[in-house]
């Protein structure tokens, strides 16, 4: 099998001028690429002990969440863009490399002691995570962790999470 990263596909200057956009769809599209993935996922979130839940943030999130959800019998929360859960939500704004935006959740979707990881398809600033991070805990659950595919470390995104175990078995710095 190829080593994960040779799955990753650089496209500069998207969605703007100056980044380089790390696509992942030929990772997914491999099903032995998938397949190293989510493994990988597994056996680097392992030691952080047992998950109750896996937030995962709109769209990509969603891909590796449910099929790792599905091996550590943990349920799936849905962090999503204003407007597309149709049940009370609770939100957080947070800033991107390349502008701001909104996450919300369902306001029942993490019970009070909820042991939960973040999982996502890269960490770049953080943004993101932090409020998931955020929405979590102030509906009470204990993030143990985040988890992604890639980590873009000259974007010094683990600074902005406090301490939080992070764990990315694809990363990409100096570029």
């Amino acid at each position: 099998m190829k080593n994960l990263a040779d799955y990753i596909r650089s496209l500069p200057d998207f969605p703007k001028p100056g980044i380089i956009f790390r696509d992942i769809v030929p990772l997914i599209e491999d099903p032995q690429g998938f397949r190293g993935a989510i493994d990988a996922l597994r056996e680097g979130v392992a030691s952080w002990g047992p998950i109750d839940k896996i937030a995962a943030p709109e769209a990509r999130g969603f891909i590796f969440a449910a099929p790792l959800a599905y091996l550590l019998n943990a349920g799936v929360v849905l962090m999503r863009k204003p407007g597309k859960l149709p049940f009370e939500t609770v939100s957080e704004e947070y800033s991107l490399e390349y502008g701001t935006n909104t996450i919300e959740m369902h306001s029942d979707s993490i019970k009070p002691g909820d042991r939960v990881l973040i999982l996502d398809d890269l960490l770049a600033t953080g943004g993101t995570v932090a409020a998931c991070r955020d929405l979590i805990e102030r509906q009470g659950g204990t993030v143990i962790g985040a988890a992604f595919i890639i980590e873009l470390v000259d974007l010094k995104g683990r600074e902005k999470l406090n301490n939080l175990p992070i764990f990315a078995p694809v990363v990409f710095e100096g570029e």
